[in-house]
């Protein structure tokens, strides 16, 4: 099953903290924050200056971040961290074939995610138009509980993860739909279970829904979710679903059967 909780909190004696803050700082550029002063950097990664100007000007030196004296900026070197990751796992680029045919079968957007933490990590993607207020890529984070996909990979890890996770999340509201009483949850994430698909109708953002299904790997272990989304103005959740779910299913069996051949 998907793993929701990465530690305990408790840090032991091999927790070396000059690489959290290390990666503090790559973390605080984002796509509101390319490029930033020391200070900048410094209060988005809750560090000191001087403690931000070591660590800044060590990637300057390992060739992750550029800077022109005064204001620096993530390199494309920095993406070598990430593609370890994806290279690693094979369910990106077995998944991007299936979601661009599954894209010009629907007309709408779609995502493979795996869960990570709290949070749903996008693995692949591919998007006929932007429908969200912030673009999502590869990389993107979004709160598992909030989204189908989320909810598809939470419905189907074991009784005790989930309720883990439901001890530790804090469920925010995102839009006026937004679940944020756990009780609720819970139960949706039954239903989710018992039907095999997610369906998020404008919890995560106004006028936005999405519909998704768990990916099995070859011994039956949900290891990550397929969604499409659609904007609410293609018509009535009933005929989303009729209309969306067939393919996006056939798309999760193909993406499963290639999935299953890689191991073989």
């Amino acid at each position: 099953m998907s793993e929701i909780v990465q530690g305990t909190g408790i840090r032991s004696g091999e927790f070396v903290q000059s690489l959290e803050r290390g990666l503090a700082v790559i973390r605080a550029f984002g796509t509101d924050r390319a490029r930033m002063t020391l200070s900048e950097v410094a209060r988005e990664a809750q560090l000191s200056r001087a403690s931000a100007r070591r660590f800044l000007h060590t990637l300057v030196e390992l060739g992750y971040v550029v800077t022109d004296g005064r204001v620096f900026a993530l390199r494309p070197q920095v993406l070598e961290l990430g593609y370890a990751y994806l290279s690693s796992l094979s369910l990106p680029a077995v998944a991007q074939p299936h979601l661009e045919q599954l894209v010009e079968d629907a007309g709408e957007s779609s995502s493979v995610a795996v869960l990570d933490g709290a949070d749903i990590v996008y693995v692949a993607r591919v998007a006929t138009r932007r429908i969200m207020s912030a673009a999502i890529q590869v990389g993107t984070r979004l709160p598992a509980s909030a989204t189908s996909m989320g909810r598809a990979v939470l419905a189907h890890v074991s009784d005790g993860e989930r309720e883990t996770f439901l001890a530790a999340v804090t469920l925010v509201p995102l839009t006026a739909r937004t679940i944020t009483d756990k009780h609720v949850l819970r139960a949706e994430l039954e239903v989710v279970r018992e039907q095999g698909w997610a369906l998020v109708d404008q919890e995560l953002e106004e006028g936005l829904r999405s519909i998704a299904v768990p990916l099995c790997d070859s011994a039956g272990r949900v290891v990550a979710a397929v969604n499409v989304s659609a904007p609410v103005r293609r018509g009535p959740v009933e005929e989303m679903v009729a209309e969306l779910l067939p393919p996006l299913l056939r798309a999760a069996r193909e993406i499963e059967a290639d999935l299953a051949r890689t191991r073989t």
